[in-house]
């Protein structure tokens, strides 16, 4: 499996991966205090598209997903004081 985060504390957007296209498992786990983890797919690494609710959570949780070649990367919004947050695909 791929690492986004690692027990990450702050919001932002993880370093993005080349997706070969498939069906992938996303995965999220940790303290979120009000923060959410999100999957984003992009066809060039410039414009990034949030693939909604279904891969978006507000607490541990994991989803399948299927896509075509491109980079996926996850981004976390609004953290807290003790967010602490892992994904993996």
């Amino acid at each position: 499996m791929t690492k986004f985060f690692n027990e990450a504390a702050t919001s932002g957007s993880s370093t993005a991966i080349e997706w070969q296209g498939g069906t992938g498992t996303f995965w999220a786990w940790g303290e979120f205090d009000g923060a959410t983890v999100a999957l984003e797919a992009s066809p060039d690494g410039e414009i990034w598209f949030s693939l909604g609710e279904p891969v978006s959570f507000s607490d541990k949780g994991v989803a399948a997903f299927a896509l075509g070649p491109c980079r996926l990367r996850a981004r976390i919004a609004d953290a807290g004081e003790v967010t602490s947050i892992s994904a993996r695909v």
